[in-house]
């Protein structure tokens, strides 16, 4: 491994006009190198200062701080429809799909991933829907109820420290989940006019699908936390407030 005034050199050499030959012969290293560092975006300055940052980011590993409101909103959109799968070099993967006909919400949820962790995430297309992806070591850490077999099949419960957020960031929690599995339908109610003609009222009403158990009762804790009415069968929510992050 070669030092870091032997690459930041290469960097310099360059933007005096040398040639990555030139700048390889006069460093003694391999052109190869010269281009990995520059075009592999792995040893310049701007990305090294970036993966230095990810060991400090994660609030049980160090002392980084979660964004609550996007960390709620991930936490029901995981809970929904998402999960993590480990990929290479012991990096974890956390998935959250989404129907590819909202573009607004998979935006949403974009934004959320990127103000949690400092990554970069990205969409991975399937037919009918996207599957947004973001790599870390640490989603385990902020996720304990990642575990092996599917979230229905096994005991889901916040951890102390989750609940709070939860409840400080209901509203918030409440969307991730209808985002990622859930729906919003009007409902008409017939209703007739004084004169005798007919009319109806309508209402919008959200429904929030899982099979388990567990799941369903953090989502109706933060209903009845908003004192929000719900029955098995449909929610009825008031207009949530805007994103702040």
């Amino acid at each position: 491994m070669y030092s870091r005034t032997i690459v930041d050199e290469t960097f310099q050499l360059k933007a005096q006009g040398l040639t990555d030959r030139e700048i390889a012969a006069r460093c003694g290293v391999s052109i190869y190198a010269v281009r990995h560092w520059r075009y592999g975006r792995r040893r310049n300055p701007e990305t090294e200062a970036r993966r230095a940052d990810r060991t400090m980011y994660c609030p049980k590993c160090s002392d980084g701080k979660l964004n609550h409101e996007a960390y709620a909103y991930l936490l029901g959109a995981y809970l929904g429809d998402g999960h993590i799968t480990l990929g290479r070099r012991d990096v974890y993967v956390l998935w959250i799909h989404y129907d590819n006909k909202y573009p607004q919400l998979i935006s949403y949820c974009t934004a959320a991933m990127e103000a949690v962790f400092p990554i970069k995430s990205f969409k991975a297309k399937r037919p009918g829907s996207v599957a947004i992806k973001g790599a870390s070591k640490h989603w385990p850490c902020i996720f304990p109820q990642h575990g092996p077999g599917h979230k229905h099949s096994r005991s889901i419960v916040l951890e102390p420290w989750q609940q709070e957020i939860a409840d400080e960031q209901s509203e918030a929690l409440i969307r991730g989940f209808i985002h990622s599995d859930g729906c919003r339908a009007i409902n008409r109610i017939p209703k007739r006019r004084p004169d005798g003609g007919a009319t109806h009222y309508e209402y919008p009403r959200y429904h929030f699908t899982n099979t388990s158990t567990d799941i369903i009762e953090i989502f109706t804790r933060a209903l009845d936390r908003l004192g929000i009415a719900w029955k098995i069968g449909c929610v009825k929510l008031r207009a949530l407030s805007p994103f702040r992050w």
